[in-house]
C-alpha cells in the first residue's frame, strides 16, 4: 500500500496539533552525559581514564516522550514517579522549563531512575544505571492512579510508555486504558516484556521486532501478513506498528492489511530516544484526527530526524516542515 503525504497536509496536521492535550503515563528517567577526553590507561586496571570536561542533563524515557510532545506544540501532562532526590528535582525543573505540566509527577520513596553515560571522542565508554524497578504499590500506587484518572478526563490522546521501572503495573494499565477507551481517546502503547499482553484495546501498539519475538517466543517476519495478523488478534489491539530499525516500520491492521514504511534517516548518529519521538508524534497526530497510516508516516519521518542528533532529543514541528521543504513525503 502506498501512502501519499503532501507538505500541505503535514502543515495542516501540525497546525491542528497546537494546544492539544496529551497525557503520557510511564517511567520517567533522567539522563546524565559526562563528556571528556581519554589520554591514558588507568594504572589501577586496564581501563581508560576519562577526564570529564562537560556534564549535561537530559530528559529520558517517558519524560523524553513528554518533551517531544511539547516540541510539537501540544500541551502535555506527564504522569510518572520520581524520587525525593536531586535527580527528581532536576527532572521536574527541566520539564517545567519546557512548558510541561508537572502536577502529576508523584513523589515516591525510591530514587529517581538515572542513567549516566560517559562519552569520550564521541563514543560511549560506559553507561551507569541507578534505579529501583519494583512495582509501585500501596499509597504511592493509589496516588498515581488518582492523578492519572484526573489527567485522562481532558486528554485528546494518551501514551503509555513502559520501561519496566514499576509504574505501568497491570492495574494502572487497565484502569487508565479503560477510561481512555470509554472516552473515545486514542491510546498509544510502547510496551516492554513484563506486561506485554495487558494492553488489549490499544489504538496503536508499538514494539520493536526483538521485543515482539521475545514476547511471543518465535521469530516473526515483517513480510508475513498472515503471521502479523495473528499477532494483532492475540494482542487484541487495533493496530500493530512494528519498528524494524534501519528497515523502517510495518503497520498492521486487524484484517491483516500491512503497510511497509521505509526509514528516512539521512545520517544515523545516535538511535537513543527515537522510539520516544515516534510515540510523541503518533499521539499528536491521532489527537487531531489523522489516519493511522498518516500518523505512522509522520512519526517515522520524525524518528529519521531524531537519530541524526546526539542522545535523547526532541524534534519540533518547525524541523518537520523544514525537512518537508526539500523532500518528497511518501512511502
Amino acid at each position: 500500500m502506498t501512502i501519499s503525504l503532501s507538505r500541505e497536509r503535514l502543515a495542516q496536521l501540525l497546525e491542528r496539533a497546537q494546544g492539544k492535550r496529551i497525557v503520557v503515563i510511564g517511567d520517567a528517567m533522567l539522563d546524565v552525559y559526562l563528556t571528556g577526553d581519554v589520554e591514558r590507561i588507568s594504572p589501577e586496571a586496564p581501563v581508560p581514564v576519562v577526564r570529564v570536561r562537560e556534564r549535561k542533563h537530559a530528559l529520558g524515557g517517558a519524560a523524553n516522550v513528554a518533551q517531544n510532545i511539547l516540541a510539537i506544540g501540544c500541551d502535555c501532562t506527564l504522569v510518572a514517579a520520581i524520587g525525593s532526590d536531586s535527580g527528581g528535582e532536576t527532572l521536574r525543573g527541566m520539564l517545567a522549563q519546557k512548558g510541561g505540566n508537572t502536577d502529576a509527577l508523584v513523589g515516591v520513596g525510591r530514587s529517581t531512575t538515572q542513567k549516566t553515560r560517559i562519552v569520550a571522542r564521541s563514543q560511549q565508554v560506559v553507561r551507569i544505571d541507578e534505579e529501583e524497578d519494583e512495582d509501585l504499590d500501596g499509597h504511592e500506587l493509589e496516588r498515581l492512579l488518582e492523578v492519572a484518572r484526573e489527567a485522562i478526563e481532558t486528554a485528546d490522546a494518551v501514551v503509555l510508555e513502559d520501561y519496566n521501572k514499576g509504574v505501568l503495573v497491570p492495574r494502572v494499565i487497565r484502569v487508565t486504558m479503560d477510561r481512555a477507551i470509554a472516552r473515545g481517546t486514542p491510546v498509544i502503547v510502547d510496551p516492554k516484556y513484563r506486561n506485554f499482553f495487558h494492553y488489549a484495546g490499544a489504538t496503536i501498539f508499538k514494539p520493536n521486532q526483538r521485543e515482539l519475538e521475545a514476547a511471543i517466543g518465535a521469530s516473526i517476519s515483517a513480510n508475513d501478513p498472515a503471521a502479523l495478523s495473528q499477532v494483532v488478534e492475540r494482542l487484541g489491539v487495533e493496530h500493530l506498528l512494528l519498528t524494524l530499525g534501519e528497515h523502517g516500520m510495518a503497520l498492521v491492521g486487524r484484517a491483516g492489511e500491512t503497510t511497509r514504511i521505509p526509514t528516512v534517516a539521512r545520517e544515523v548518529y545516535d538511535v537513543v530516544g527515537a522510539g520516544d519521538t515516534v510515540s510523541a508524534y503518533l499521539a499528536a497526530m491521532l489527537a487531531v484526527g489523522a489516519r493511522v497510516d498518516e500518523a505512522a508516516v509522520i512519526a517515522n519521518l520524525a524518528a529519521g530526524i531524531e537519530v541524526g542528533k546526539f542522545g535523547a532529543a526532541s524534534v519540533s514541528a518547525s524541523e518537520m516542515l523544514e525537512y518537508s521543504d526539500t523532500h518528497e513525503l511518501y512511502v
